[in-house]
Parts: structure tokens; sequence; C-alpha cells
């Protein structure tokens, strides 16, 4: 696990002066991603750069890496799970390794497959590769973007780095805000792929590979997934090589686990499609995350699993422990506010599968002392709420192991998310006549007295009638985010207004409309793996682990699990307010009833109470009337009326208001729009 950060000149008759120099200031900027060890490579036309944390081949995989003839060069920040397997295959094709990291297979599958080599490759990565000879440069993200990748061009430069702030140190970049990011953030609550918050800075999207040759650029995506059920197919349309192997190899072992069965040959995997049943394909599911897991397992350094008691999490927990040799470790947090508190679900998992389990409790004043320091190391604005419990579960997890697993991708992958039941019943609501909607339903949900528990019934009825009447896609993203669609001309200034594009669902419903995914249900899926998963989850779990020097891994983002999910039927995923059919028809001997069935309930952090009392000072300096006057980017009195309307208990607006926070405290720290 590593950062990474490069550039390439596109003008090859410029010279690559103080290259070395310049690399090291913007790797500097991403020690906390790779404490370990700094690796450097120029040349004329390129610079190479990464910071590294020790995970596999503590002793000589340092990078960057190399071909044999040592005309390809590599920068990984990542794991490839399959890596030993592959390995075997190329050293059978004559290929010679002279480290057992796992980034050195890159190399040499670019020298068989070119660019085709991702095909070869089951893993979380970010890399970069140079081909000195063909003056070639490839960059590319994994398939769910478990690993952030950011790129600009500027200055006759393509800039590449794990993190913004690596590519902000290089003297050629000044931040810029782009305001059409801007607008999306507010109702997104994060920037999504290809944008990025700063102007010319863009992210390259989960799946996508970028290729620099002869001066000129191009992206394609790589890998995607099929909700055909007939284009599955055996290894669900993964290849071969992808699916896994033995790794069970002597030095790879992380404490108290084997990565395989006692004789060293890999558990059985699914070759061929079962029976078209409800248990013969959770029986399947089975096959497929235990194989996932313990892929996931393999490590040099001490290893854990991220226990919140859902289901997703229970899950890995359950199979780690199929294959440790002694006790697994499982880490939680819990809060004092207890509509927020699922610490007593973590210690029943933990106490069914004897896990050696280690709990922390999270205070208002611990996290409230946190949030103000949010925008130091967040280099672009995020305002999910459990971004400060996951940063203090990674920093309490981080005295203990190296390596976390988590359950993060189950939800999306299953339809575990209460918003897929709920188009249901937008299309039931909308058929009501709309004078009823309007002149009944909607006054007396209204009307529902605020609550600030964890998403309290008035809540999520009065989001529900908010965007119900939308269309699919700003009906799903209304539920999910901060703005509806129909607050930005009373959030945004005139001219912010007149500088930007209106239709910010344009992207999703491009991507959505593209895919062959069947029905409502497995549009939204789709839209949230390669939206919500990719650029709101995944980059939380990165950035907050990576705060703390932490590798989280995400078994159910195997893309064996991935296709398989999409191939089988929505009802075996989503039946009338259930979601995650399968998943429980499957761990229903291996985990307690209540667990698999508890209703869904997030890791957020009491935001609207907050509000209201420890960071009401701090909300009113930020989105003071003075300093939006200066920043003329907000309707100054809109922002004051949803202020007021909070604190008075007369509506809970805490998610737009702690948008605006988040996006205030990114300014302080990133873009000074503010004197």
């Amino acid at each position: 696990m590593c950062g990474i950060a490069g550039w390439i000149n596109l003008d090859t008759t410029k010279p690559n002066h103080n290259a070395e120099a310049v690399m090291h200031s913007m790797c500097e900027t991403i020690v906390h991603r790779g404490p370990d060890s700094e690796g450097l490579w120029t040349d004329e036309t390129v610079a190479l750069g990464m910071r590294r944390l020790s995970i596999i081949d503590l002793k000589t995989g340092d990078q960057p890496v190399f071909s044999e003839d040592r005309s390809v060069i590599v920068m990984m920040n990542g794991e490839l799970y399959n890596y030993r397997e592959v390995r075997a295959e190329l050293e059978k094709k004559g290929h010679k390794f002279t480290t057992r990291s796992d980034t050195e297979i890159l190399p040499h599958l670019y020298e068989e497959f070119g660019e085709d080599l991702l095909d070869h490759v089951n893993g979380m990565y970010a890399f970069s590769l140079w081909d000195s000879r063909r003056k070639r440069l490839i960059i590319a993200r994994d398939r769910f973007g478990e690993k952030p990748l950011y790129y600009g061009i500027v200055d006759g430069k393509l800039i590449w780095a794990s993190e913004p702030k690596a590519i902000l140190a290089h003297p050629s970049v000044k931040p810029e805000l782009d305001l059409n990011a801007l607008r999306h953030y507010v109702s997104f609550d994060y920037v999504p792929a290809p944008m990025s918050i700063y102007k010319g800075i863009h992210k390259l999207p989960a799946a996508h590979v970028l290729v620099v040759e002869n001066g000129e650029f191009r992206t394609r995506r790589y890998w995607d997934i099929s909700w055909s059920r007939e284009g599955a197919g055996d290894l669900l349309s993964v290849p071969p090589a992808v699916a896994g192997g033995d790794l069970s190899v002597p030095g790879a072992v992380a404490t108290g686990f084997r990565n395989g069965s006692t004789n060293g040959t890999p558990p059985a995997k699914p070759q061929t499609r079962k029976e078209e049943t409800l248990s013969g394909k959770a029986e399947e599911l089975k096959d497929l995350l235990s194989d996932a897991v313990r892929m996931r397992l393999v490590s040099d350094v001490p290893l854990g699993i991220l226990l919140s008691g859902g289901i997703d999490s229970s899950t890995v927990a359950a199979f780690a422990t199929q294959h440790a040799t002694e006790r697994v470790k499982t880490f939680s947090i819990g809060f004092e506010e207890d509509s927020f508190d699922e610490s007593k679900y973590a210690r029943k998992v933990a106490k069914h599968l004897d896990t050696e389990h280690y709990e922390d409790k999270l205070s208002a004043t611990t996290a409230g002392d946190l949030i103000s320091e949010i925008g130091k190391w967040l280099d672009e604005p995020m305002s999910d709420g459990s971004l400060i419990p996951t940063f203090l579960l990674a920093q309490f997890v981080r005295k203990h192991v190296t390596v976390a697993l988590g359950g993060d991708g189950g939800d999306e992958l299953f339809a575990g998310y209460p918003m897929y039941y709920a188009h249901m019943l937008a299309a039931k609501y909308n058929a009501i006549p709309a004078f009823v909607r309007s002149g009944l339903i909607e006054p007396v949900v209204n009307a529902l007295p605020v609550s600030t528990d964890n998403l309290s019934f008035d809540y999520k009825a009065k989001r529900f009638i908010r965007s119900a009447k939308n269309d699919p896609v700003s009906r799903h993203h209304g539920w999910f985010g901060s703005f509806a669609i129909e607050q930005h001309e009373k959030l945004f200034s005139k001219e912010v207004l007149a500088q930007t594009e209106a239709d910010i669902y344009r992207g999703v419903r491009e991507l959505v409309d593209a895919s062959d995914a069947k029905n409502i249900i497995e549009k939204a899926q789709y839209a949230d793996i390669n939206y919500y998963l990719a650029e709101d989850i995944l980059t939380k779990v990165d950035r907050a682990a990576m705060a703390v020097s932490l590798e989280t891994r995400a078994p159910f983002l195997d893309p064996r699990v991935g296709q398989f999910a999409a191939s089988i039927p929505v009802e075996y995923k989503l039946k009338g307010k259930s979601g995650k059919v399968i998943l429980k028809e499957a761990m229903k001997n291996l985990l307690p009833h209540d667990i698999l069935h508890r209703p869904k309930k997030g890791f957020g952090i009491p935001i609207a109470e907050w509000l209201k009392g420890r960071l009401n000072g701090l909300m009113h300096d930020m989105l003071s009337v003075e300093r939006l006057n200066k920043q003329g980017l907000f309707n100054v009195d809109y922002v004051q009326k949803l202020i007021k309307e909070h604190e008075s208990g007369a509506a809970s607006h805490h998610k737009e208001l702690w948008t605006l926070l988040v996006f205030q405290l990114w300014c302080d720290n990133y873009l000074k729009t503010v004197d």
C-alpha cells in the first residue's frame, strides 16, 4: 500500500529540469500513505515517484520495479491478490524475477500482453508504467475504484498522483475552484469522477486506463459489470488468472492466517453455474466470498477485521475465522448517543465467532474536536458524515495492525440500501393523484415533529416526498445527497448559476443508459457502484485509513463477486423491503439470525444535534454573512434561513449545513477564496 505521483512531458523537446527535487517534494505531501520508504525514477521525459507502506516482501519490495532489461518501469499503490499464480505462469514463459513483490508482475505482464495486462490481475491498485523504448506511459485504476488516481495537464505536462495535494505540490500547478464540480458536490456529497473540485485536475474513473504516446493521451474503460445472466458464463466472465490460485507460499502469511487449506491447495471454486435456485446460488456465493476473503488475508504484517456488527463485515469476519490458524482480531467503534451506537451487535458477532475483539468508544468531544481538522488532510471536500468515525476507527485499529479487511461493497452489489425499495414505493406514490399528494400527504409529512435521531422516521419521510416526483436518477441522488436539484436556484449566486451547467445528473444518466441493466433496481445499483461506491465510500475509507497508514481491503469487491451479484435475478437481492436476500441465505448457518435480519443503520455521527451545540460556533463562523459575501458563491439569505430553521427546530437541515461547512473547511486549507 503506497502513494504514487509523477509527470510526463507531452512536449518531448522540453528538458526535465530539477525533476528529482520536484518529485521528492510531491512525494513528501503523501508520506502518510507510505511512511516506510520513497522511490524516485526520472529520465528526460518522465518523473516517477512513490511512498511505500510495506505489506508484502518487506525486505526487497521497494519500488520502482523493472522488467529484466529495465526498459519497463512501474510504481504501484495497492495489492495484487493473485500475483503468485500470475508469477508462476510468467516464470513458465521464461520471465525472471528479482523480488517477492506483487508489483513486479506488472512489467512482465506488460511485456506479454501490452495494454491488456489488466485482464490478468485481481486486486486494488493505481499504478504508473513507463515503457522507455516505446515512450509509452500507462496509468490505471482498479475495477471498483478502491485506490484513487488524479491527473491534470499543466504547462505541457500530464501530472498525476494518488491525491490532489501531491499534484498541487508541483510548481506549475495553482489551485482553482471548478464551479461545475462545486454544484455536483453540494448534491452528491462528493465530487464524482471524472471531475475533481480543482479546475483542470481530473479523477481517472474506476476501471479506466490512461495511455500517453507520441505526445497525446487517451482513456478507455477496460472492465465493466454485465447485468445479463446469460453473459456471465463460467467464472463469471473474469479471466482465469483473475480467479485466484494457490497463494500458500512461505513468507506471505499474516500472523495467525494461512493462505489456503492445510495441504497448500486452494479451496475449490465454482467453475460452472449451479442450479438456478436461491439456495443453489447462495452456495455459489459462499464459495466465492470465502475465496475472496482467503486471498485478502495475504500479508507480511499484522492483520485484522473491521467489524460493525452488520451483515457485510460480519460475513468477512466469519470467513476469516475459517481460514485462520489462531484467533482473528476484530475491531469496532461505539457511540455515546444510543441511536447511533451499534457496538453491541459487533460484540455479539465477535462472541459468536470467538474473535479477539477490540472496541473503542467515540465521544462527542473527541469527534467534535477532530472536525475542524478535517480540511488539513482532506484535499477534496466530502460531506459523508461517517468520515469522522471511519477516521477514528482507523486510528484505533492502526495501534494493533497494519492491514484490515472490511465489508464495503455489500450494499451496492446486493441491494442493501433502503433507497432501492423506495423506488418501488415511489411508483405507487406517484400513482396517487397529484392533488392528494400536494394537498394532503405532503403537508402532513412536512408537519411531522423534527427528530435528530439517526435516520429518524420524519427525516426519511420528508426526504422521500422531496424527491419521489423526480426522474429515477434525480430521485435516487436526491435521497442520497444533500441539496436537491431544485434547491440550486436558491443556494447559488446568480454569477455561479450563469457559469455552470444545470443538469448535474447528466453523466449518471448517460452511464446508466449505456449499461445492460434491465430494471430500475439494477440501474440504481449500477449508478451506485460507479458513483457512490467509487467516489464516496471507497474514497472515504482510503483517505481515513491512509491518513494513519492503515491498509484496508474489501473482499466483496473481488471482480468475481461483483459479476456474480450482477448476474443473479433481482429478486435474489431485493424482496419487498428486505435487501441482501441471497447473502442472508448464504450466511444463515454461519451468523446469528438477528444479525442477518436487523434493520440497516449506517455509520454516522449526530451532526444535527452537534450543529446546535458544540459545532454551532464553528458553523456560524464558517457560514457567516461576511464570509459568504466575500466568496460570492452562495445566496447568503438562503444559507442564513437554513441555519435559523435548523436551530429553531422548525426543520433539520443538518445534511445541507454540514455539506457547506465541510466545503468551507476545505477552502481554508486548499483554496484561498476568503481574505
